[in-house]
C-alpha cells in the first residue's frame, strides 16, 4: 500500500467518525443543560425564590443568534453553488452576529445587576444565580462555537472548501446551529418558567 493511498484511507476514516463524535459531544452538552434546567425547576419550590422578567438584552441576543444561523445556512448554500466569495462574506457576518450575541448577553448581566439581581453575595437570589450561571455556561459554549467558526473562516479563506469537499464546513455549521438552538431553548425555558 502506497503512502498516498494510506493517507486517503485515513482521511476517509477520520471524516466518517467526525459527525458521530460531534453528535455524541452535543448529546452530552444537552444532558448537562437538561440537568441544570431540572435543578432550576426543582429550586423554584424554595421559599426564597424570586421571579423577575428577563433583561431586554436577552431578547436582542436571541434575535442575533437566530440571524447568525440563517447567515451560516445561506453561506453553506452558496458554497454548494461554488459562490465562495459570497459564502465567505456571510461567514464573516455570522461571526459578527455571534460576537454581538455575546455582547448582549453581557449587557443582560449588567441589566440584572442594575436591577439589584446578583449572581453571588448577600444580595443574590437562587433564581438569579441559576439564570446567570446557566447563561454564562451557554456563553462559554458559544465562545467554543466562535473558535470553530474562526477555523471554518480560516479554512474557507485558504480555499479548503468546495462543493465536493465540505465536511469541516458542515461540522462547524452543525455545532453553530446546536449552540443557537440551545440558547433558544434556554431563553424560552426562562421566559415561561419563572
Amino acid at each position: 500500500m502506497s503512502q498516498e493511498s494510506l493517507k486517503t484511507e485515513l482521511k476517509v476514516a477520520k471524516q466518517k467518525s467526525a459527525k458521530p463524535m460531534l453528535w455524541i459531544s452535543m448529546i452530552s452538552m444537552t444532558m448537562f443543560f437538561a440537568g441544570l434546567t431540572s435543578a432550576y425547576v426543582v429550586s423554584r419550590k424554595r421559599e426564597d425564590w424570586v421571579s423577575f422578567d428577563l433583561p431586554a438584552a436577552f431578547y436582542i441576543s436571541t434575535a442575533l443568534i437566530v440571524l447568525s444561523s440563517l447567515t451560516f445556512i445561506i453561506a453553506q448554500m452558496l458554497l454548494k453553488k461554488d459562490n465562495t466569495k459570497a459564502s465567505f462574506l456571510l461567514l464573516i457576518t455570522t461571526l459578527i452576529l455571534g460576537i454581538g450575541f455575546i455582547y448582549y448577553q453581557y449587557e443582560g448581566f449588567l441589566q440584572l445587576r442594575n436591577a439589584g439581581l446578583f449572581f453571588t453575595g448577600p444580595n443574590s437570589t437562587v433564581s438569579t444565580s441559576f439564570i446567570i450561571g446557566i447563561t454564562f455556561m451557554h456563553v462559554l459554549h458559544l465562545i467554543a462555537g466562535l473558535i470553530v467558526l474562526l477555523v471554518v473562516i480560516y479554512n474557507h479563506f485558504k480555499s479548503k472548501y468546495n462543493p465536493s469537499e465540505m465536511i469541516g464546513f458542515e461540522l462547524g455549521a452543525i455545532f453553530w446551529h446546536f449552540v443557537g438552538v440551545l440558547w433558544i431553548y434556554l431563553f424560552f425555558f426562562f421566559y415561561f418558567i419563572r
